[in-house]
């Protein structure tokens, strides 16, 4: 079954996706020991909260006419499935690996969970900008792409400074 998702819909699950995120990191702060730890994995929630705001703004935006239904939809089947689809991704703030985190995780595979989280991200957020029109902010989600793509570089240096 095939859905065509109105702009206001993928903004919700871009949303949901950030909140999961932001928890993911969170989580990794609140299970660690050393305080420069804590503080760069405080430091993306934070991000990850400002991609939150971005995509609010965006869908505060969208006119009346964005955020129209595209199918026939009495029991909000659409919104659960998107729904279960922004906890589902795979990426970034996954509540199952979120879940999982363990105060016996060394950081270096924490970092190492977030980058391949992010990555998904990424692919993930290219496929929602393949389902937007130009006109309802293609060009703002390749800004939040290129924030993730940070995020890697940030993990990834971070990263070889634990080696």
């Amino acid at each position: 079954m095939a859905y065509n998702f109105n702009a206001d819909e993928i903004f919700a699950v871009a949303i949901r996706i950030e909140e999961n995120g932001a928890a993911f990191y969170r989580k990794a702060a609140s299970l660690q020991k050393d305080e420069e730890n804590q503080k760069f994995l405080q430091q993306l929630a934070k991000v990850e909260d400002n991609h939150k705001t971005s995509f609010e703004k965006m869908r505060k935006e969208l006119s009346e006419m964005d955020k129209s239904s595209t199918v026939f939809d009495p029991q909000d089947e659409l919104g659960l499935y998107l729904s279960a689809m922004a906890d589902a991704h795979g990426g970034e703030g996954d509540p199952k690996v979120t879940e999982s985190l363990t105060e016996n995780q060394p950081m270096k595979d924490i970092l190492n969970i977030a980058i391949g989280l992010e990555k998904e991200s990424i692919l993930f957020y290219l496929g929602i900008r393949n389902l937007l029109p130009p006109k309802y902010g293609q060009e703002k989600i390749d800004d939040i792409i290129k924030e993730e793509q940070k995020h890697i570089a940030q993990l990834n240096t971070f990263l070889k400074k634990l080696s």
